[in-house]
C-alpha cells in the first residue's frame, strides 16, 4: 500500500498548536475523574456507564446537528465504522466500570489506558521508520513510568487482581475504539462522531446491565454522581479527546492517555486516602516527561 494511503496518517492531518495540546490534556484530566464518580454512584457499574452515554446524548446530538447543517450525509461505510467504534467503547466502559470497584483508582486508570501502548506501537508502524532520538527516549520513559505504576499496583495486594484484569481488557477495547474514531475524524465532526458512538454504545450497556441484574436507577446517592460522570467524562472528556484526535498522530495520543493515572492516583489519595508513595510519583513524572519529549521532537513542537 502506498504511504499516502495509510488509513491512519502518521502525521497530524491538521497542524497542531498549543490549543489542540491543551484540549488533548484537558480531555484526559476530565476523563481521569470518571472512576471517582463511578464509585460514588449507587447504580450498578455498567448502569453508570449507560447513564454516562444517555444523559448527555441530547446535548451532543444538538451540537452534531449544528455542526453538520447543510453538509451531505456521510458515507454509509464511515457511519458503520463509527458504530463499530461505539461497540468497542461500550465493552471498554462495561469492563472498566466493573474493574473500578475491584481495584485502586490509580490501577483502574493505568490499566484502563493500557491501550495507549497499542496506539504508541501503531504510531511507529504508521511512521514506517525507526523512531527518532527524542521519540525513543519518550517511549522508554513512558514504558518505564507505566511499569513502575503497574509494579506498585501488584505490590499492594493480589486482591486487586480481578479488578486489574477487567481494566486491562478495557484498555485493549479502548485502543480499538480510538483507532476507527481517529479515522472517522478525518471526515466527520467531533460531535457527529460522539453522537454515533453514544447511539451504538448506550443500548449495549443497558443490555449488559440488565443481563448482570444490576440496579439501573440511582438510589439514595441520587442522580448527581451519574450526571457528573456524564458531563465530565463524556461531554467534556470525550468531547475534547475526539476534537484533538485528528491533530495528533497515535504516538502522541497514546502518551497523552498515560497522564490519566497520575491524576486518578491523586484523586484516590485525596478522596479515598489511597497510598501515594515516592515510586508512584516517579512513575507519573516519567510519563509526563515522555509527553514533553515526544512533543518537543515534532517539527514546530
Amino acid at each position: 500500500m502506498p504511504a499516502t494511503a495509510n488509513p491512519i496518517s502518521a502525521a497530524p492531518r491538521v497542524g497542531a498548536n498549543g490549543w489542540h495540546l491543551a484540549a488533548l490534556l484537558g480531555g484526559n484530566v476530565a476523563l481521569a475523574l470518571g472512576p471517582w464518580f463511578v464509585r460514588l454512584a449507587d447504580t450498578g457499574p455498567v448502569s453508570a456507564a449507560f447513564w454516562r452515554l444517555l444523559l448527555v446524548l441530547p446535548a451532543i446530538a444538538f451540537l452534531a446537528w449544528r455542526e453538520t447543517r447543510g453538509l451531505p450525509r456521510p458515507p454509509r461505510r464511515l457511519i458503520l465504522l463509527v458504530l463499530a467504534a461505539g461497540a468497542f467503547f461500550a465493552l471498554d466502559l462495561a469492563a472498566w466500570h466493573i474493574g473500578i470497584g475491584l481495584t485502586k483508582l490509580g490501577n483502574a486508570t493505568l490499566l484502563g489506558n493500557s491501550g495507549s501502548l497499542i496506539l504508541m506501537l501503531w504510531g511507529l508502524v504508521a511512521l514506517r521508520r525507526w523512531p527518532s532520538g527524542s521519540e525513543a527516549l519518550a517511549i522508554g520513559a513512558a514504558v518505564a513510568g507505566a511499569a513502575i505504576l503497574l509494579g506498585r499496583s501488584l505490590e499492594i495486594s493480589f486482591g486487586t487482581l480481578a479488578g486489574d484484569l477487567f481494566c486491562l481488557f478495557a484498555g485493549l477495547c479502548y485502543a480499538f475504539y480510538l483507532l476507527p474514531a481517529q479515522r472517522a475524524r478525518e471526515s466527520l465532526g467531533q460531535w457527529q462522531v460522539l453522537t454515533l458512538i453514544c447511539l451504538a454504545g448506550a443500548p449495549l450497556l443497558l443490555a449488559f446491565a440488565l443481563l448482570l441484574g444490576e440496579p439501573v436507577l440511582p438510589g439514595n446517592a441520587g442522580w448527581w454522581p451519574v450526571a457528573g460522570l456524564a458531563v465530565s467524562s463524556q461531554l467534556i472528556g470525550q468531547g475534547l479527546l475526539v476534537y484533538s484526535l485528528k491533530h495528533f498522530p497515535p504516538l502522541v495520543i497514546g502518551m497523552a492517555l498515560l497522564t490519566q493515572p497520575a491524576i486518578a492516583a491523586a484523586v484516590g489519595w485525596i478522596a479515598f486516602d489511597e497510598v501515594l508513595a515516592a515510586p508512584d510519583i516517579a512513575g507519573m513524572v516519567l510519563v509526563g516527561a515522555a509527553l514533553v519529549l515526544v512533543r518537543a521532537g515534532r517539527p514546530g513542537g
